[in-house]
């Protein structure tokens, strides 16, 4: 099983201009992302076409869960739903982490063009944990990546993602998952990650639509409404309240 620990810009970047993902395109996805080995980064960042808006950006990316949902059905008989579905404005500068969710998950962030810089970083913690004879949740548990010896155990086992840009339109997968490594019964391998904003502003705005994906059972629905799924779609509403920035009262 060939690992690696980090990885440049032509494991990680992608370029996509059509406006529906097709099926070359989802399953270089889905190799990159929903692994059950260390053989691929784990992650990956879809740069979309300059015809890109905020809505074609959110279809985009219900097209390419449906997209993906298919090929898991087909290689692991198993579905994909939604977990959760929000927009929101996200200036906080952020640790390693792994957002909440079951063992086998994968974040989506639908990213739109902003005059707020950042920086993304990727940890291979599930390849550190193997490496150390843990499980992942053991090394979270043992070594808190949000406090020094964490960090400083994950520094070998980070990838700046240097495509990032403020600039365009861009999806981030990222596994979030914390399954433990089996030969014998695969499931994913995630990993954690984290965000420096550069110039957060009270005045801007820096939009990430945020999609969690979970894997379960064939026939298991989506624990997010058809509904919901279309407001997400629709909506012109930026959530602030409730995402680290509690001192503003208002949604815009």
């Amino acid at each position: 099983m060939p690992t690696r620990a980090s990885w440049g810009p032509p494991d990680i970047c992608l370029s996509f201009t059509d406006p529906v993902p097709d099926e070359s395109l989802s399953a270089t996805v889905y190799e990159r992302v929903c692994r059950t080995d260390f053989s691929e980064p784990g992650f990956c960042l879809i740069e979309l076409g300059p015809a890109t808006t905020s809505h074609s950006l959110r279809g985009f990316m219900v097209g390419l869960k449906r997209s993906l949902q298919e090929i898991h059905r087909t290689r692991r008989a198993r579905d994909l739903a939604f977990r959760s579905l929000a927009r929101f404005d996200q200036q906080s500068t952020t640790k390693l982490h792994r957002d909440g969710g079951p063992d086998e998950c994968f974040l989506m962030l639908g990213y739109e063009p902003t005059e707020i810089r950042g920086e993304l970083a990727m940890a291979d913690y599930s390849l550190c944990a193997h490496d150390m004879g843990l499980t992942p949740a053991d090394l979270l548990a043992q070594y808190n990546p949000m406090f020094g010896r964490g960090e400083e155990l994950l520094r070998a086992y980070l990838t700046s993602v240097a495509c990032f840009s403020n600039r365009c339109f861009q999806i981030l997968l990222i596994n979030n998952s914390a399954a433990p490594y089996s030969e014998s019964e695969p499931a994913w391998q995630g990993v954690l990650h984290m965000a420096r904003i550069q110039n957060p502003s009270d005045e801007l705005r820096r939009i990430v639509n945020s999609a969690m994906v979970v894997s379960l059972p064939v026939g298991v629905a989506d624990a997010i409404s058809d509904a919901d799924q279309d407001e997400f779609l629709s909506t012109n509403v930026v959530h602030r309240r409730g995402y680290e920035r509690r001192h503003l009262s208002d949604d815009k």
